[in-house]
């Protein structure tokens, strides 16, 4: 991959505990190890809106939080995931639209609402749907909120109109509808991650 090239953008989704963020360190540090420029990011971002939307679950909810994600998305866009692409960098996001399109339907927004709000979201080259035993994912919830002390920041904390899991099926019909063209412009595939519940 050379400076005129440009990069290639991986997103990941998957439910709360599946692995997401270890799956992102390990593939940024894997790649960066067989000489490609990577950079790992996550959404919502870090960025000041990012933050907002993070931590403000317990205050904001539905068509407001959704419009904060979105709006941290573009910015997040612009500011850091294209800019790295132009350059030719791997860019590896923990979460992106299609666990918006997931999380904010369990929120009681509708899905044309969101596909509206990121109509305009740059498509991946590649979205991995990450899941796992229930069980083993359960257990990486429990032993975080026992090492932090607290639940995770995100997804949304609190009561929503919907709390059953989402099916595999249901992230990757997710991940296709994040594709402005039929059939999809990018590729969605499946990764089942369940490694013993101590590994990091």
């Amino acid at each position: 991959m050379t400076q005129t090239n440009r990069g290639v953008f991986v997103a990941l989704a998957g439910l709360g505990g599946a692995g997401k963020t270890t799956t992102t360190r390990r593939l940024t540090e894997a790649l960066t190890e067989r000489g490609y420029r990577a950079h790992a990011t996550t959404e919502p971002s870090r960025a000041q809106l990012g933050e907002i939307a993070r931590h403000g679950t317990e205050t904001y909810s539905g068509y407001a939080l959704a419009c904060l994600v979105a709006a941290d998305r573009y910015h997040h866009l612009t500011t850091e995931i294209r800019p790295l692409l132009a350059a030719g960098t791997v860019v590896v996001c923990d979460r992106y639209v299609a666990s918006s399109y997931v999380l904010q339907r369990m929120d009681g927004v509708p899905v044309e609402f969101a596909e509206a709000l990121n109509a305009e979201a740059d498509v991946p080259d590649l979205t991995v749907i990450l899941t796992a035993d229930p069980q083993v994912t359960a257990a990486r919830i429990a032993r975080r909120a026992r090492t932090t002390g607290s639940r995770p920041a995100w997804p949304p904390a609190g009561p929503r109109p919907t709390s059953t899991p989402i099916p595999l099926s249901g992230w990757l019909n997710a991940a296709i509808r994040c594709s402005p063209s039929t059939p999809p412009t990018h590729r969605s595939i499946p990764l089942w991650t369940s490694w013993p519940p101590e590994s990091p």
